[in-house]
């Protein structure tokens, strides 16, 4: 269709079913929905604020539930509406109810791409005071009760035996270190310019605002452990001590007395159970053999950092992340345990790579 032609506008203007909206954005893409939106909004005798009258998941077609929830079909997004534990009915506070796993949807929207609340009015029967309250809605509903799958680190995919078979694989693809498990690094995540205490937040090194999260990221694809929020002017070993993934080390990633080790970049200190690239500019051919060894399957930590970007990409606009006015760590949080979710059922670049498949998504969730 062209987007441009006076019978695209004529066509949408006749899309009086949510089946008819559905096919034509699918069909036309982001920008066929932006005008789906005008169009409607100067349809005469009609509520500019709502274009569907009522929500239906499974009459979605499957590509959409694909590009705009990331999920790859219906039953999967149900899949996870009953791991997520959404209530059967959830009522917002100004009174909104609705079903949990409607609430769900507007969370996989919403983070899926940067778009407005009046975007997501094309699929869900909702004006935007209330899609925004169930949004905040289903996140807080998320990170309170599943928060500690990402921070604590008691998970059946950190035990003795799991540490072993990540440092199997990771010797497989080179790495001179037999004893590695896993790869810490620390990440900035970039938000809007905020009005008060910006220079807690400034982080000189990337030169922009933001909150900083330490992630270890394990060879089968999962985000083994990710702390934060803390402020963005922090560095990476104020971060590696208030996670205290130190002291959990030391007592927990022990086989017969020999250290199990995660490896970080140089900005973290050389200790057992942490090893980082040997620095300095006098190094010797068999120390920088080391980092270039080491290097090559370090890159594994960055992937799993892209992943959780490049599926919910509303969480890369920093625009629309405003501390103060919305919960910009939660949303980060929310995100990590979805690209999660979302490794233990499709896999990841990460798992390929080492080639190693990561738990079930009800092994991981429950």
């Amino acid at each position: 269709m062209d987007l441009f032609h006076a019978d695209a506008f004529e066509e949408l203007s006749l899309a009086d079913t949510l089946d008819d909206w559905l096919t034509l954005m699918a069909t036309g893409g982001d920008q066929l929905l932006d005008l789906a939106v005008l169009c409607q909004i100067f349809r005469p005798n009609a509520r500019p604020e709502l274009l569907c009258e009522e929500f239906d998941l499974f009459g979605m077609p499957e590509y959409f539930v694909r590009k705009y929830m990331r999920f790859r079909n219906a039953h999967d997004v149900m899949t996870m509406c009953d791991l997520l534990q959404m209530p059967a009915e959830m009522q917002a506070a100004n009174g909104t109810k609705t079903s949990g796993l409607e609430v769900l949807c507007i969370v996989l929207r919403r983070l899926a791409y940067p778009c407005r609340f009046a975007d997501l009015c094309a699929i869900f029967p909702r004006n935007e005071p209330e899609l925004c309250l169930l949004f905040n809605l289903g996140i807080h509903h998320i990170y309170d009760n599943f928060h500690h799958k990402l921070t604590a680190f008691n998970q059946p995919w950190v035990a003795a035996p799991e540490l072993l078979r990540y440092c199997q694989a990771i010797a497989r693809k080179g790495a001179p270190l037999q004893n590695c498990w896993g790869f810490i690094d620390g990440t900035v995540r970039p938000m809007c310019r905020p009005g008060q205490h910006q220079r807690e937040v400034f982080n000189g090194h990337k030169r922009v605002h933001g909150l900083k999260f330490q992630s270890i990221v394990i060879p089968n694809g999962l985000i083994a452990n990710l702390h934060g929020p803390i402020e963005g002017r922090r560095h990476d070993s104020a971060l590696l001590t208030a996670s205290g993934a130190m002291q959990y080390m030391e007592a927990n990633c022990n086989i017969d007395g020999a250290p199990l080790c995660v490896y970080g970049d140089p900005a973290y200190p050389l200790r057992p159970h942490l090893h980082r690239p040997h620095r300095g500019n006098n190094l010797t051919r068999e120390q920088q053999q080391f980092n270039t060894d080491m290097s090559s399957v370090r890159q594994a930590v960055e992937w799993g950092f892209q992943k959780i970007t490049t599926e919910w990409a509303f969480l890369d606009f920093k625009k629309n992340l405003k501390l103060f006015l919305s919960p910009v760590g939660k949303l980060y949080m929310v995100g990590a345990l979805l690209a999660n979710c979302h490794t233990c059922m499709y896999g990841s670049e990460v798992a390929s790579y080492f080639e190693l498949n990561p738990p079930s998504v009800e092994d991981c969730m429950r």
